[in-house]
């Protein structure tokens, strides 16, 4: 099997940073962020919370290859907002969600076990 090993998907490796950000050069107000050791999953929940920011002109990411466990996120920006301010307002706004998210879903598996 060609595979890497099932640890090489989450554990960084030493001297390997989580987020690389390089300035995006040909366009104005963006930058390309890479993400290691995550994929799709988090990758497709940050680009939506990106384009919900009015300040945020265009949020893409990819996965290069399957076999390679990081994506790499773009962000534009307009000249109000830059990339890294964007991001980290995403990321924020994306644990507020999800921390609502889980107090509901225990709100209602509490209700459920009443029931039952």
């Amino acid at each position: 099997m060609n595979a890497p090993p099932t640890f090489e998907s989450f554990l960084l490796f030493d001297g390997e940073k989580k987020i690389i950000k390089e300035l995006d050069t040909k366009v104005p107000n963006a930058a390309i962020f890479t993400v290691n050791k995550e994929d799709h999953t988090l990758g497709n929940m940050i680009r939506n919370q990106l384009l919900k920011d009015p300040h945020v002109l265009f949020a893409g990411y990819k996965q290069p290859h399957p076999l390679e466990h990081k994506f790499i996120l773009r962000i534009q920006t307009t000249a109000e907002s830059t990339p890294h301010d964007a991001l980290m307002n995403a990321i924020t706004d994306l644990l507020a969600e999800l921390s609502l998210f889980e107090e509901r879903f225990r709100v209602s598996i509490f209700f459920i076990n009443q029931l039952v």
